[in-house]
């Protein structure tokens, strides 16, 4: 699946197949953000730690979305939350 047909899924009232990350992110994007916290805290990997950081970001918790950026090896982005969500989706993705 690339970008954009993972782009034409967010409408779907249930999301396809996808890895557990992108699922969250799917569902952050359909505005369940519980829905895609509970599956992101649950993935232990740098990468789950990028999308739990994210989701404390998005959630106005900056000093438990920092914490999840170091776990993740990340700093938090200077960019907007949309443009963070686009990278996390295509990195996972690649």
């Amino acid at each position: 699946m690339n970008y954009h047909e993972f782009i034409e899924t967010i409408d779907q009232k249930d999301p396809p197949d996808l890895s557990p990350l992108l699922t969250a992110l799917w569902h952050d994007k359909n505005d369940d953000w519980e829905n895609a916290h509970g599956i992101a805290q649950e993935v232990n990997s740098e990468d789950g730690y990028w999308v739990h950081a994210y989701l404390h970001r998005k959630e106005g918790d900056i000093w438990n979305a920092d914490y999840w950026y170091s776990r993740a090896g990340k700093k938090r982005p200077n960019v907007d939350l949309d443009a963070e969500w686009e990278a996390i989706v295509m990195a996972l993705l690649s």
